[in-house]
């Protein structure tokens, strides 16, 4: 045989393998990244729909004479210690499994309290333990999305952590609107055992972070790095899991306060006010003015198609708090559906917007604006529906997208240059960032449930002066 039909032929051989290489390496990263997705959005899921569900049973958890603002405030001032002591008081490297398994028993043990005891207090003080895990399930998810490498793969997790977080608000709604009906015992018992998701998940389905480190996650709006610092991020990552595994790292680092006042200070008016501003607008529009939005229960002839969904004025509240999830889950999943990013320019942007909502349905509640009052049944409370319902959606696309694109554009910061070289202070800076930035949206929230205490109350009493008395029977 000719020599160069010979050599061509190993050529050719040499060529096929590669290419099957190839192959066989775009189809493992392909797998990996939907596991790595599929488990971020598992994890995104479990750890808010307790927290979802309990508010959308406040009307149900407490008395109708007790603000429903009391929920929110239980179901949010836990968070906010677990967000500010992890990230800013503790010191070292995260322990992520033993964390996980706390969060997961503290979670079924919050939920079967508010299930066993008819005490408001011990209601309450269930709803605070839920709240707790929820806060500090958030913050190690968001942590531990920082541990992927290449950067594509964190921007992959974080996009469908967000969206698992909006699909929650969507599944805890649609569960108890489902399962009130079986009453609190029942149906809070039954969403105990949800949380026993996440450990499962944790250690049967997601993939560890070494497993990055030989291929290139290609995500959309991620660069992608070159093959020389893929292997070098690969070779840290692979001590620091090799380290972690035998607990034998040659150094101990650890950020002081001054490092974490230092990474903390140029993220506050960037990301922190914006999102605090967001959720401050947010929620007291879901628990001050949603309460008190409701109007006479329609009749088939008038509206065929509501009347098939409002048996009675307590159904209101719930349908609100739907339309919120349902909006707030397609917008947290914008960047996973591939919608390029809001630019950092623009994250103010859905704060403004918040704040007009708010405004206008402030003026609904407490002047009827919509439909001109009360006086007859028929077209007028049907506009003032649909108004409500199309402002309600703007509400949830304004909050989804908030939360989504800060959290995006904070993963995406590049550490600063004391870090780079020293994978382990890197890795620590990168979590510190991420965790940091939960306080706002959850402080957010606390002013929000103390607002809208007296808000409820007042817009419940303009609304009896002026001769409109269905929150009374709420």
């Amino acid at each position: 045989m000719d020599a160069s039909a010979v050599h061509e032929g190993r050529e050719e051989q040499t060529l096929l393998m590669r290419a099957n290489e190839d192959v066989s390496s775009h189809k493992s990263t392909r797998k990996l990244l939907r596991q790595l997705g599929l488990s971020f959005f598992l994890f995104g899921i479990i750890n808010n729909v307790l927290y979802v569900i309990i508010l959308s049973a406040a009307l149900d958890l407490v008395p109708p004479s007790t603000p429903k603002g009391i929920i929110a405030f239980c179901n949010i001032f836990p968070s906010i210690i677990a967000k500010l002591g992890w990230p800013y008081l503790l010191k070292g490297r995260i322990r992520y499994a033993r964390r996980l398994i706390a969060c997961c028993m503290l979670s079924m043990s919050g939920m079967l309290v508010v299930a066993m005891f008819d005490s408001l207090y011990m209601r309450l003080l269930g709803i605070c333990f839920a709240s707790f895990s929820s806060g500090l399930g958030e913050l190690t998810f968001l942590q531990l999305s920082t541990r992927y490498h290449p950067s594509s793969a964190a921007s992959h997790s974080i996009g469908y952590f967000a969206s698992g977080t909006g699909a929650a608000g969507l599944v805890g709604a649609l569960f108890w609107w489902e399962l009130r009906s079986l009453g609190v015992r029942i149906g809070v018992g039954v969403s105990s055992v949800l949380p026993l998701t996440i450990p499962l998940t944790y250690f049967l389905l997601l993939p560890r972070p070494s497993s990055f480190t030989t291929t290139s996650a290609q995500v959309p709006y991620a660069p992608i790095p070159t093959e020389e610092a893929l292997m070098d991020e690969g070779a840290q990552e692979e001590y620091v899991e090799t380290a972690e595994e035998v607990e034998a790292f040659k150094y101990i680092v650890a950020l002081s306060a001054k490092d974490k006042w230092r990474l903390v200070r140029p993220l506050v008016g960037r990301y922190m006010v914006p999102l605090f501003c967001v959720y401050l607008f947010e929620y007291t529009i879901n628990q001050g003015i949603a309460p008190t939005l409701v109007y006479p229960v329609p009749s088939p002839t008038s509206h065929w198609l509501l009347s098939k969904i409002i048996h009675s004025i307590r159904d209101y509240y719930p349908l609100w708090q739907l339309v919120y999830q349902s909006t707030v889950f397609l917008s947290r999943s914008s960047i996973s559906f591939g919608i390029p990013p809001l630019p950092s320019r623009l994250l103010p942007l859905p704060s403004i917007v918040q704040a007009l909502i708010l405004v206008t349905l402030a003026l609904e509640s407490s002047r009827g604006v919509f439909g001109g009052g009360f006086a007859r049944e028929g077209d007028t409370e049907g506009r003032s529906v649909a108004l409500i319902f199309a402002l309600v959606c703007v509400e949830g696309v304004c909050g989804g997208l908030a939360y989504v694109n800060v959290y995006h554009h904070v993963n995406r910061e590049t550490p600063p240059a004391d870090a780079v070289g020293d994978p382990e202070r890197e890795k620590q800076e990168r979590e510190f960032k991420i965790g940091s930035i939960g306080l706002a949206d959850s402080v957010g929230i606390l002013c929000a449930a103390l607002v809208a205490v007296p808000t409820e109350l007042e817009l419940c009493r303009v609304q009896v002066a002026r001769g409109k008395v269905f929150c009374e029977s709420l």
